[in-house]
């Protein structure tokens, strides 16, 4: 399932990230700390996702958030 679907608060694992040919935002996801294998947890959905990776917090869009498998 993608980060979309996530639950509020629950930790995930992130089982790979899916941005097809857009290595720029394969390359930015990657910076966030955003790969496989690393935990995740959605902390606030509105229009953004509000997500937690490793002691940082990033607002994040749906359609990123699409790209991300958990």
């Amino acid at each position: 399932m993608t980060l979309n679907e996530a639950v509020l608060g629950q930790e995930y694992v992130v089982t790979g990230v899916d941005t097809g040919d857009d290595e720029d935002m394969k390359s930015f996801l990657f910076s966030l700390g955003c790969y496989s294998g690393e935990k995740i947890t959605v902390v606030d959905k509105k229009r953004n996702l509000v997500v937690a990776i490793k002691d940082a917090r990033y607002n994040i869009d749906p359609e990123l958030a699409s790209a991300i498998t958990i």
